[in-house]
């Protein structure tokens, strides 16, 4: 997509890689540049943090509020008690009141770290979409609402077509959860004359649904944005790793992992996450990026360093890269590797291998193991039965393959 758009908005959208599809991209253009616009993104607290997956999005709201406009963040307190079924195979499982709770709670210091909450005109607001879709009444629901969706074209949608195709169950409830997102656009622009949804392409037809809902009901126009699905040059989803999701909040994973994964992007893709997930200037990403070689680590580190400090602070880009440095430019221990104590008995291989978190079972530990891909104080260990014990004072790195590294102690 390229257009010559006006408004400092969709320049900025377009510029940095955010944009995919827009719905009536002329006159939000126009509104874009006459007025302060205020947009949402929904985010469904179904783990007590989120992930780089979800970075995406909160970069959407963090470009509006550089464009001179207003972010809301929904917290889909109501929605997750039923579950998008976009990509998704399976049911979600059932979260209680409490835990979904406990998870807007955990949540929400992603976003103070990202984005300026104060009672300005560009403030950002987080709400929970429990505050209004509990109170609904189902038969006010079937009546007020329900006639403006029909179930043929309900049955058109990626979400439903996809599960039903792969003959996989879609319950009854989940089938409503287009109903209730476009009723948290309708909800919105009544209530803080929000006029724009944004989200991830995977969200395009439930932003249409809430538009048109919008529209029959209350007359009122209102525009979607989605940005384009994130890949590395690998082809993998944005957002996963081979051990698991990348999670935001630090008591969910290290700040040295959190880095080490932007330092492990793909040179491929260093410039488009540089423009993503970071506010360097266009021309110094251009810079970054033509950087060939053993320099394009540089741009790399830049990268690392950047997104760490907007999402766990300075300190932690600031630690993280020592420990990098001390780990692997002068084959130390950096103090923000991830530590495991044991016990006066020690601890087989193996098993701290796996508490570590380096692999997910004994077994492939022991493969691993057999591979000859596990240091211990830089010597290579194969026999699982191993016993690592350290005397008192000992702070011993243990090493798989060349980019995991943790200490072990008593």
């Amino acid at each position: 997509m390229s257009e010559n758009y006006e408004s400092e908005l969709l320049r900025l959208l377009e510029s940095r890689g955010h944009l995919h599809q827009i719905t009536d991209a002329g006159t939000l253009d126009a509104l874009a540049q006459k007025q302060v616009v205020t947009g949402y993104v929904g985010f469904d607290p179904t783990a007590p943090s989120l992930h780089i997956g979800n970075l995406a999005s909160i970069m959407l709201l963090k470009r509006l509020q550089q464009a001179g406009h207003q972010p809301i963040v929904i917290m889909g307190g109501g929605t997750a008690k039923v579950g998008d079924p976009s990509g998704k195979d399976e049911t979600r499982q059932m979260l209680t009141e409490e835990r979904l709770a406990s998870n807007v709670a955990s949540i929400k210091g992603s976003f103070e770290k990202i984005l300026r909450f104060d009672d300005s005109e560009t403030g950002a607001l987080l709400i929970n979409n429990d505050d209004w879709l509990s109170k609904l009444g189902y038969i006010e629901m079937l009546r007020d609402v329900g006639p403006h969706f029909t179930v043929n074209r309900m049955l058109t949608f990626d979400s439903v077509k996809t599960r039903l195709d792969r003959e996989q169950p879609l319950t009854f409830i989940e089938f409503n959860y287009m109903i209730m997102q476009a009723y948290d656009f309708l909800v919105l622009a009544r209530d803080y004359d929000c006029r724009l949804q944004l989200g991830g392409s995977d969200q395009w037809g439930n932003i249409v649904n809430g538009i048109e809902l919008t529209r029959r009901i209350d007359g009122k126009e209102v525009y979607g944005v989605t940005a384009p699905l994130i890949t590395r040059a690998d082809g993998a989803k944005m957002g996963k790793s081979v051990d698991g999701a990348i999670w935001l909040n630090e008591d969910k994973l290290p700040g040295y992992d959190f880095w080490q994964y932007w330092r492990n992007t793909d040179d491929q893709d260093v410039g488009k996450f540089l423009r993503l997930f970071t506010d360097l200037p266009l021309d110094e990403i251009a810079r970054l990026e033509a950087l060939e070689g053993a320099e394009i680590n540089h741009a790399k580190e830049v990268l690392a360093n950047e997104v760490t400090a907007m999402v766990r602070g300075a300190e932690a880009a600031s630690a993280a890269q020592a420990t990098a440095r001390d780990t692997f430019a002068g084959g130390g221990a950096g103090e923000d590797l991830p530590t495991l104590s044991v016990g006066q008995d020690g601890m087989r291989i193996g098993a701290v291998l796996t508490e570590l978190g380096f692999t997910a079972s004994n077994g492939e530990a022991k493969r691993k193991l057999a591979e000859g891909a596990v240091k211990l104080e830089g010597k290579a260990i194969t026999d699982p039965g191993f016993l690592i014990a350290p005397a008192e004072g000992d702070a011993l790195k243990l090493s798989l393959g060349k980019k995991k590294h943790g200490i072990v102690t008593l």
